[in-house]
């Protein structure tokens, strides 16, 4: 229904906002990681971008500091058992990013310490997710040629996964591939993220 809310923010808490927009005061819930960016823009105009739940026991808006906050939120409820208050709780101790290299990494440790999120939920996020998370971020890697139009081999199993989690953190796609050239396949996942990060910061 709404897509995005602009206007003055009136009111700020912990996991609370409230818009001006036209002289109504939208109510939103938001994630902690956005309660903190929005700490010093009260009396400001704020762009929100928002998403309405619907339950037989009230209606909920829920606001997000960017479209990929959202789009994250969106993808955690549409796992078996993870409802918004648990998506919420995941939004606030990490990042979209950190959600997305945590799912690529297999990383059920860091999902599991958001707050009514069990070892199990998280488990069930990073296999219930990471073909999604995937999809995104390797679409249109198979057949990719790289500066000098020679064409370059989709990557597979860790060195896929390592891929993955580097195009996640904001890396082109040649760099990524040309950081993990020659590397041990059978390294572990993180491994390979450190090495390709030390080659992608000393260029």
């Amino acid at each position: 229904m709404f897509y995005y809310l602009n206007g003055k923010l009136a009111t700020l808490e912990a996991a609370l906002a409230v818009i001006d927009c036209g002289g109504v005061g939208y109510q939103m819930t938001v994630s902690l990681v956005t309660s903190s960016l929005l700490s010093q823009k009260i009396g400001e105009n704020v762009k929100l971008y928002t998403h309405l739940v619907v339950r037989e026991d009230g209606i909920e808006l829920f606001g997000f500091s960017s479209a990929e906050e959202r789009k994250a939120f969106l993808q955690l409820t549409s796992v078996s058992g993870v409802g918004p208050k648990a998506a919420m709780g995941i939004l606030s101790i990490m990042t979209p990013d950190d959600l997305a290299l945590a799912v690529c990494t297999e990383d059920v440790k860091s999902i599991s310490r958001a707050p009514n999120v069990g070892a199990k939920t998280a488990a069930r996020i990073v296999l219930e997710l990471r073909d999604k998370v995937s999809k995104d971020m390797l679409s249109g890697t198979g057949g990719q040629k790289s500066a000098k139009g020679t064409p370059i081999a989709a990557p597979s199993g860790k060195l896929a996964e390592a891929t993955e989690a580097l195009l996640v953190l904001g890396y082109d796609k040649n760099s990524v591939l040309d950081a993990l050239k020659g590397a041990d396949p059978s390294s572990d996942v993180g491994e390979l993220i450190k090495a390709a990060l030390k080659r992608l910061s000393s260029r």
